[in-house]
């Protein structure tokens, strides 16, 4: 890279809107994860009343909770089954925004230094999402 045109400011202001937006998201999964909870336990369980518990033998330590459960009915497990597979996207998701954050802070504050070489890593690191990098500051040269 040439040149370098950075406006502090600017970036200062767009964190903001993606700190929101993050907020946004946060709240919205939060509220998934409730809702497909709900969905799965008004579902029912469609199975036979002996069927109902698993009951498991076995010492239960003191304030553990029982070693049976209730099964979970057709719905309630094709839901779990959907957010187990959605978790590793939503994961991702995450350490991606959190990456592209914390990658834009380390540049912004290596371009105010006038260190363009820790910029330019530091914007490599939120392309590969390299949390470790950027958490733990600056990397080994």
């Amino acid at each position: 890279m040439v040149a370098w045109d950075i406006r502090p400011r600017g970036v200062q202001g767009q964190l903001g809107v993606v700190g929101g937006h993050a907020g946004d998201l946060e709240k919205a999964l939060t509220a998934l994860m409730a809702t497909v909870s709900e969905a799965g336990q008004s579902a029912g369980r469609a199975v036979p009343g002996a069927q109902a518990v698993t009951p498991l033998q076995g010492p239960v330590a003191p304030g553990q909770a029982p070693l049976s459960r209730k099964a979970l009915g057709p719905v309630a497990a094709a839901l779990g089954e959907y957010l187990g597979e959605r978790k590793k996207d939503l994961e991702a998701t995450v350490e991606r925004i959190e990456a592209s954050v914390l990658g834009a802070v380390e540049a912004t504050n290596a371009y105010c230094e006038g260190d363009l070489e820790t910029a330019r890593h530091a914007q490599d690191a939120a392309k590969a999402v390299r949390l470790d990098v950027l958490k733990h500051g600056r990397a080994h040269r």
